[in-house]
């Protein structure tokens, strides 16, 4: 069975609205007009007009004829001038329906770019923004796969070219076995172990896989421990570490795993880049949430590199952040694990001074 398309229905219940609106004013007009007009004589006839009722008959007869020829023209008029104007706003509504058909197919076909103009018709304009802002969001998300493409790829290039080039060298006797080469070896097999575990973690927390326990937590024993941890690591010519939080710290919704990740992500990155000076854990309350930044002293981030480091494999400075073993992951892992947990994470620097990244979380 052919469905009927939209046009066709709009048409055909304009064409409905037109023959009962117009059947009707027939049908009442056919009953009720005759009655009146005899009421209307038999009142003239009562003013002095009693020669009226001798020609009654015929004037009643002429006047039911008089309207029926009326009303037959009137009818075909009014419906086909009605007929045409329902015809013409069809199209009209039709017309952005067709123009959108014709841009979804050539977004279906790749062309990620086309976009609806703006409408006339409220509704229908309103379609169109939430189209474009559908096919933005998608030309968005493309554009991100063909760049973690293109950048996993880069990434796993290095490391297997380093353990292609020295398997080749030791099955062809270049080279001679020694611990140093099979430490290398384990090296890369491990930066491509950990570049694999950070997209799949990165790759769960996008799609919102990740468990997330939310609690009420105090996070001061942890803060305590994180500084204990990473001031083990830090040399005596190092940046002091060091802890800056009130004795009684409010509890907060949280998933106390995930935050230690977060942290433990950030405090790595400060220890990398920060040869002397300070690092600071800071916790506070304010604005009804709480606060918890990593401040340090290191090499900073430029004003133009800003806007991008919570994303995916960038690197401020690549060469340095390769040599040490960073996958560029870590960031957009950690601020995806906060946005789990109700809050946002920010940063702030400046090249040469240092960077401080902060992230607030809803006080329990």
């Amino acid at each position: 069975m052919t469905k009927i398309g939209l046009s066709s229905r709009l048409f055909i219940s304009h064409l409905l609205v037109i023959v009962v609106g117009i059947g009707s004013f027939v049908i009442i007009g056919k009953v009720s007009s005759p009655r009146l007009f005899v009421l209307h004589l038999e009142q003239l006839e009562g003013r002095n007009f009693y020669y009226l009722r001798y020609a009654r008959t015929q004037l009643v007869e002429g006047f039911e004829n008089v309207w029926s020829r009326s009303t037959f023209w009137s009818f075909m008029t009014g419906a086909t001038a009605a007929g045409g104007l329902s015809y013409w706003v069809s199209k009209r509504i039709m017309q952005p329906l067709t123009l959108m058909e014709q841009i979804t197919q050539k977004f279906a076909a790749g062309k990620l770019d086309e976009r609806m103009p703006t409408l006339e018709i409220p509704e229908l304009n309103q379609l169109a923004v939430s189209f474009n802002r559908m096919a933005s969001s998608l030309e968005g998300v493309e554009q991100r796969r063909r760049e973690l493409i293109g950048d996993l790829t880069h990434e796993l290039r290095t490391p297997l070219t380093v353990v292609r080039g020295y398997l080749e060298e030791l099955a062809d006797g270049r080279i001679s076995p020694s611990p140093e080469i099979y430490q290398q070896l384990a090296k890369e097999t491990k930066r491509l172990e950990r570049l694999v575990n950070d997209l799949q973690e990165l790759s769960k927390a996008e799609a919102g896989y990740l468990p997330i326990n939310l609690q009420p937590v105090n996070l001061r024993p942890l803060l305590q421990s994180l500084v204990q941890k990473f001031a083990d690591q830090l040399l005596e010519e190092g940046p002091v570490l060091r802890l800056e939080c009130p004795p009684q710290l409010p509890f907060v919704l949280a998933d106390i795993d995930r935050v230690e990740q977060v942290l433990v992500n950030l405090l790595g990155n400060a220890v990398r880049y920060t040869s002397e000076g300070s690092i600071t854990i800071r916790a506070w309350t304010e604005s009804g949430k709480f606060w918890i930044g990593v401040i340090d002293t290191g090499q900073g981030i430029g004003v133009e590199d800003l806007p991008h480091v919570f994303e995916r494999f960038f690197r401020a400075d690549r060469s340095r952040a390769r040599h040490s073993g960073g996958t560029g992951i870590g960031l957009a892992i950690s601020r995806r694990l906060i946005e789990l947990q109700g809050g946002h994470i920010e940063v702030e620097s400046q090249l040469g001074k240092g960077s401080t990244f902060r992230f607030c979380l809803t006080l329990a």
